[in-house]
């Protein structure tokens, strides 16, 4: 098939990329950033705000994956300008251009904070914050597309993890590499779930080629083998092998100092993180296993671990070679890591 896909770049697009080509299908990314050369993918390097240049991606797709959004790091106007604009003028294109599915890549951040756990796809959206009030908006274009007879399959995944993610995860990645404790709120006894990567890449490719009845929903994608943070992060101690221990701190401190650093500007942490930090938190996949028959093979403790021996074997190329690590800490994308802020001061005590 013909299949163009946006934020082909990105984390879940590079790996989305690989795997679509190794079967043969005709890729088009459309991402503001430029990826690696991939022999037989054509690359357009543009705005998903931009209509022309929406119109010319898709144009002749048999299938668009929709995977292109802004990161909660970013200010709330560009967040919604790109998740809800950018998803409004990719349907409009794809509608106009006769596009019978159009796979949208969501968030289980539309649940907000859930009271209920695990969280069913019926669960209400609540809005909490400007990404997670995007990524509703968002759905909502999806389904007005939906209603008008277009088949659109939405997935939402929990955070994901493999090659090229960094993000928040650099902080915890960096400070078990040096040898330091790390610190969680309640030390972390909260039930989460992650998600790899190619686990996702197999729940678009199920969506890809089941038939319309059966994919034009809503599903939770998630790791159906987790535990604790605890364990998640205390895995990550261990593979770095200096003897490190997560460090319980007490949570209503915690949490009070987290905001108001979060509401100062100089902390990365945000409110829904802080919520994911100190209950339990994860989302019921019954659906997609029994309407898929997708069910993720790497439980969360793996997905963090072969995500952080990546990211070792990154940073130690580039040692080997003499190239300074990356020092654009911005967190304009996942693959980038984001700015500690204050966060950085507190790896003195640890």
């Amino acid at each position: 098939m013909k299949i163009t896909l946006t934020g082909g770049a990105g984390v879940l697009g590079r790996n989305l990329v690989s795997h679509l080509m190794a079967a043969r299908h005709e890729v088009t990314s459309l991402d503001l950033s430029p990826m690696p050369e991939t022999p037989g993918c054509t690359q357009i390097i543009g705005d998903i705000r931009d209509p022309a240049t929406v119109a010319r991606a898709v144009a002749g797709a048999d299938i668009v994956i929709h995977a292109a959004a802004a990161l909660p790091s970013y200010r709330p106007a560009d967040i919604r300008s790109i998740s809800v604009g950018g998803t409004e003028v990719v349907m409009a294109a794809c509608h106009r251009e006769g596009i019978g599915r159009v796979i949208h890549v969501s968030s289980s951040a539309v649940y907000g904070l859930p009271d209920i756990v695990p969280t069913p796809e019926d669960h209400p959206r609540q809005r909490v914050d400007p990404y997670n009030c995007a990524k509703i908006d968002a759905e909502k274009v999806c389904e007005q597309y939906r209603a008008e007879g277009m088949v659109v399959p939405i997935l939402r995944p929990k955070t994901f993890l493999g090659p090229h993610r960094l993000g928040i995860f650099a902080m915890l990645f960096e400070w078990a590499e040096e040898g330091r404790h790390f610190p969680l709120i309640g030390g972390g006894q909260y039930r989460s779930q992650l998600l790899d990567v190619d686990d996702l890449v197999t729940a678009v490719d199920a969506v890809m080629s089941l038939p319309d009845a059966t994919v034009n929903d809503a599903f939770n994608i998630a790791a159906a083998e987790f535990t604790t943070l605890h364990d998640d992060f205390q895995a990550v101690l261990d593979a770095a092998g200096h003897g490190k221990r997560v460090i319980a701190l007490p949570a209503a401190p915690a949490i009070a100092i987290l905001r108001a650093l979060e509401l100062s500007g100089v902390s990365p942490v945000y409110k829904r993180l802080i919520y994911k930090l100190s209950r339990d938190a994860y989302a019921a996949t019954t659906k997609a296993e029994t309407v898929l028959g997708v069910r993720p093979r790497v439980s969360s403790r793996d997905a963090i671990v072969q995500s952080f021996r990546w990211w070792q074997a990154q940073n130690r190329s580039r040692s080997s070679d003499g190239r300074a690590a990356p020092n654009g800490q911005t967190g304009r994308t996942s693959r980038e890591p984001w700015k500690q802020g204050a966060l950085g001061l507190a790896k003195a005590l640890f």
